[in-house]
């Protein structure tokens, strides 16, 4: 009878192992987040994410919404010339209104994309399309759709956008 008591233990004991074992591999869903942080994760959005904080954006990005962002990725300010991109770093109000300019309110999913125009946080509107799963936004493609956050969602376009001067 303590033979079988023990194998009853050790047979136990290694259900358990085994199923924390499975726990621990499997992947937790990172927890909700505001567009500051969802962008901030982001390892292609580097010089976005930097020029935000510089403008003093982020406790915009941080706040109720629901806002749109249209992010740059890093190759999209590489294509920049240095001295623009220097020159709006020099000058804050104009370094928002670029930014504001990639920024929208409302939530539009990738799935709501429509040929039309949506107005920006700097007032001027900007065009959308779609075409099929294709979408544009100006002149910009949009590589990644659909960064989810509690207060909105964002998206990565390849091209920095650039408000008509006044």
């Amino acid at each position: 009878m303590n033979a079988v008591r023990r194998n009853l233990a050790l047979y136990s004991s290694i259900l358990l192992i085994a199923g924390l074992s499975a726990c621990a591999t499997t992947p937790v869903p990172p927890a909700p987040t505001t567009l500051a942080e969802t962008l901030a994760r982001q390892s292609q959005l580097s010089t976005f994410n930097r020029l935000i904080e510089q403008a003093g954006l982020r406790d915009s990005l941080n706040g109720a919404g629901p806002l749109t962002v249209l992010a740059p990725s890093d190759d999209a300010f590489k294509a920049v010339p240095a001295q623009a991109l220097d020159a709006l770093s020099q000058n804050p109000a104009q370094l928002k209104a670029v930014l504001n300019y990639h920024i929208f309110q409302g939530k539009m999913l990738g799935s709501d994309f429509q040929n039309g125009t949506v107005k920006t946080l700097n007032g001027a509107t900007i065009a959308t399309a779609r075409a099929g799963t294709f979408l544009t936004v100006e002149d910009a493609v949009v590589q990644q759709t659909d960064l989810v956050a509690t207060n909105g969602v964002a998206h990565v376009i390849d091209r920095v956008l650039m408000p008509a001067k006044k």
